[in-house]
């Protein structure tokens, strides 16, 4: 698939009262009339102030690495892999990245006046066109969604297929600009981009606007368990059982259990089941290994324990995934 766009927004960086607070990279991929869909790098960490943004759209941001938090007048989340960050037009906000260095995001914005009209299409009301909270953890329900929008990011390049790579390569201002021109001349791939954010909108308005917002939790106890989930993301495959994760995070199993459930609305179990299911998904699209190597490294013990736990969340096969994916492909 040709490349959609690979110009890139320089990070800058400013100084309030002698701290350094740094806005991130932006990498556009795809617009059509009323959206537009890029790439968000973050560069921030503990040591730099967070800053007062505004979403001048209707924002749906998939993160795809990191973790950090998102902050309004509508309370505090914790941003973690496979989550959406939601944010309603004209929202003031705030992130902040208190336990490591940064994040990425895959990032939809909507004009007002198109999501309203999505929102009607999908049957919800206009007056609940806007989102009642912050964040949809990783719920099943985006899993194979979630999936094909890492696809869609490899695929335009600087990404890489497992989605949570942090180091990426800033191409120069020529050939970003001659890339964005060639974007301009060749629509490859809008449609699935749309596709994509369409589905997006209508799923984040269902499940968001029917959960209830979360308890806050100690900033401590917060640093504790997100360590924990930057650690799973960084290895999925590894074998993480309650007692030591909870060890790790200096909790007893019950209060990590329900720590950890509250900050990313996922129990520890689902939460590595689902990171190792999601990179599995991207290999078999971009990857000709074998099922059975992709199921051993993702941490798996036997490929008819993937298999199971792979039709759960994708309703298919992880062959019949593949050759669906493979079709899919040939089609745009």
């Amino acid at each position: 698939m040709a490349k959609i766009a690979v110009a890139f927004e320089s990070i800058a960086a400013r100084r309030t009262d002698g701290h350094v607070t740094r806005q991130p990279a932006r990498r556009a991929l795809a617009r059509g009339e009323g959206w537009s869909v890029s790439e968000v790098i973050c560069s921030a960490g503990p040591r730099d102030r967070p800053f007062e943004e505004r979403h001048s759209h209707v924002c749906i941001a998939i993160v795809t690495a990191g973790s950090f938090q998102y902050r309004s007048s509508a309370g505090r989340e914790l941003l973690t892999p496979g989550s959406l960050l939601l944010g309603n037009a004209g929202q003031y906000f705030e992130c902040g990245h208190d336990h490591g260095v940064g994040d990425r995001c895959l990032s939809f914005s909507y004009e007002p006046q198109y999501f309203e009209g999505l929102a009607a299409e999908a049957g919800v009301q206009s007056r609940s066109a806007r989102f009642s909270t912050l964040r949809v953890p990783p719920v099943r329900e985006l899993s194979s969604l979630v999936a094909r929008a890492c696809v869609g990011l490899a695929e335009s390049g600087d990404t890489a297929p497992d989605c949570g790579q942090s180091v990426f390569a800033v191409e120069t201002e020529k050939q970003a600009r001659n890339s964005l021109e060639h974007a301009r001349s060749s629509n490859a791939g809008m449609t699935m981009w749309e596709e994509i954010g369409v589905a997006l909108a209508a799923r984040a308005l269902e499940i968001a606007n029917g959960g209830e917002p979360s308890r806050g939790s100690l900033p401590a106890t917060e640093a504790r368990v997100t360590r924990i989930v930057r650690m799973i993301e960084s290895r999925p495959d590894a074998q993480h059982g309650l007692a030591a994760l909870a060890r790790q995070a200096r909790l007893n199993r019950y209060h990590f259990l329900r720590i950890f459930q509250q900050l990313t609305g996922l129990t520890p179990h689902q939460y590595v089941l689902r990171a190792r299911l999601r990179r599995a998904a991207t290999r078999l699209m971009l990857e000709p290994a074998r099922v059975l190597d992709i199921a051993l490294d993702s941490g798996f013990g036997d490929v008819s324990n993937f298999n199971h736990a792979f039709r759960a969340e994708f309703g298919v096969s992880p062959r019949a995934f593949r050759k669906n994916s493979r079709h899919s492909t040939r089609g745009r």
